[in-house]
């Protein structure tokens, strides 16, 4: 498709037909096959080793108000994105959220239809992390562009955080570029550009920086710890002045394994340096604390890490918290669809006008089947809706709970004649009904 360029910006052909309303009964999806993604130069990024002094210089640079940049910044966070425990933490949270299923409602009814489709896309999937993302990284700017397939009409992509500015509603072709689009004023906003998070946060993740430098320096110096005491360095003491011997000396020390050696006068002496006295509980304490920091930071509680004082009321308590987030998260989810992602796809033509967006309320299972114990004392449960909400099949015969009268799983009553089945109560017993029992 040929693109025409106009005003500094670069547009495909059919991007004013793609953003006009959808009309009741769109046959299919408006068409806008070019994205702003194509034209963004990709830059490698730098491996370097980084350490709090980087950190801050990235947030002074993105502090700037003239010139705002937050490149430097976002390469620290894919940086420490490698970490293991804060990307466990992260997907904990995520998965989390992402494994409860949604409804798409018109005018208050679940279109059944749009609820199928959408639950099972891989795009929607892809937006929602990357709308989860946006309190990550504290901002987030994606695309959508349409697709030949028929399973997966839209794709979803993520403009690198690296060439958005969001003070300044800037879009860089090139990281380092002065200028570029204001994405915020072309046809495109609202439609196929998404915008989510705030302009000036920077997100969780520059709070976990910190802990995750720490950690690693601590995993950096245990390493070499175990290096140095786990494998001694060997050395021989000669007085030979011969070079053949010290050559044949050192091919041997070489030849025994991969530790350090050396060779030394027999005048002089090897000692190790004088540190603390430590097998390593410095370094794996620092470890803890700051794998239980990012932890309290992004799920608000330590789950299944405390081995020696965890026990089940504590874990129990933390679930109920963890749940308080997930809630939270679902919640600005939510709010970001029915606020900005189903306008763009009622505009494109993927869904009806007048959709929300509402997630599926869960049921506790346990709770549930609880209360239903008690109610069959006094009323019947039909046994189709027992075995939809657990998977039981019911038929009417009798049961009876602990303590309690003969009960049945039947929608139709059963009369229970207590005068003809109760034990007699006379002390002695009897075996006749005790209506007719006469001293």
């Amino acid at each position: 498709m040929q693109k025409k360029k106009r005003d500094g910006k670069i547009h495909g052909t059919t991007a004013k037909a793609a953003n006009l309303p959808a009309k009741a009964g769109t046959p299919k999806t408006a068409q806008r096959r070019e994205g702003y993604i194509r034209n963004i130069i990709p830059k490698t990024i730098s491996r370097t080793r980084t350490d709090i002094a980087t950190w801050r210089s990235a947030l002074r640079s993105a502090d700037s108000v003239d010139n705002p940049r937050r490149a430097k910044l976002m390469n620290l966070y894919e940086d420490i994105m490698l970490d293991a425990h804060l990307t466990s933490q992260i997907e904990l949270r995520h998965q989390t959220v992402l494994s409860t299923p949604f409804d798409i409602k018109v005018n208050q009814e679940v279109d059944d239809e749009a609820t199928a489709a959408l639950n099972a896309a891989s795009w929607v999937t892809a937006l929602n992390t990357h709308i989860l993302n946006s309190a990550m990284y504290g901002h987030t700017l994606v695309e959508l562009t349409t697709t030949d397939s028929g399973t997966e009409p839209v794709a979803v992509t993520l403009l690198p955080r690296q060439n958005v500015i969001p003070e300044k509603g800037l879009l860089l072709l090139r990281e380092d570029d002065s200028k570029g689009i204001k994405y915020r004023e072309v046809r495109e906003f609202g439609t196929w550009l998404l915008e989510f998070g705030k302009e000036h946060d920077y997100g969780l993740l520059n709070k976990a920086v910190p802990h995750v430098l720490f950690m690693r320096f601590a995993q950096s110096c245990w390493s070499e710890l175990c290096e140095i005491y786990g494998i001694p360095p060997r050395f021989i003491k000669t007085d030979t002045q011969d070079p053949a011997m010290l050559d044949r000396a050192e091919a041997m020390l070489r030849d025994m394994g991969a530790a350090a050696y050396f060779i030394i006068d027999r005048t002089e002496e090897f000692q190790f340096a004088k540190g603390a006295d430590t097998n390593g509980d410095v370094y794996s304490n620092l470890i803890s604390v700051c794998k239980e920091a990012v932890s309290l930071l992004m799920n608000g509680v330590v789950m299944g890490q405390d081995t020696v004082n965890g026990n089940r009321s504590k874990e129990e308590s933390s679930i109920r918290l963890f749940e308080k987030i997930v809630l939270a998260l679902r919640k600005m989810v939510a709010g970001y669809w029915n606020s900005t992602v189903i306008p763009a796809l009622v505009r494109i033509g993927i869904l009806k006008p007048g959709s929300t967006f509402a997630w599926q309320q869960e049921e506790d299972i346990e709770k549930l089947w609880s209360m239903v114990v008690q109610l069959l004392q006094f009323k019947d449960v039909p046994n189709e809706w027992i075995k939809e909400k657990f998977g039981i099949d019911c038929t009417d015969k009798a049961f009876t709970l602990p303590g309690q009268l003969s009960t049945t799983l039947s929608a139709q009553p059963r009369e229970v004649d207590f005068f003809a089945t109760a034990p007699c109560m006379r002390s002695g017993g009897c075996t006749k009904d005790w209506r007719r029992f006469t001293d």
